[in-house]
């Protein structure tokens, strides 16, 4: 569990962020996030512990969040691979 400023600074770390893609295959997870780290774009994948609920089966979409202010160069970088980002 998380303490005092920590458990702030977690907080506002995840406002300040956007989703990016959101996708059941980790295939795609996996090499748009490779691709925005060769960018030095940092983001964070969510929902990952979610296949202990469903069984592993892959029902549940994992999300790939990046900060706002990088979210138009992720996207770009993304669609220049030709991964959609959905609607």
């Amino acid at each position: 569990m998380l303490q005092g400023s920590t458990k702030a600074v977690a907080c506002t770390y995840i406002i300040v962020m956007k989703e990016l893609l959101r996708s059941s295959d980790p295939t795609i997870i996996a090499f748009a996030h490779a691709l925005l780290q060769g960018e030095d774009i940092d983001c964070f994948e969510m929902d990952v512990n979610m296949s202990i609920l469903e069984g592993g089966i892959g029902i549940f979409p994992r999300r790939l969040m990046v900060r706002t202010g990088d979210h138009w160069r992720a996207a770009r970088v993304l669609r220049d691979n030709d991964i959609p980002l959905g609607p």
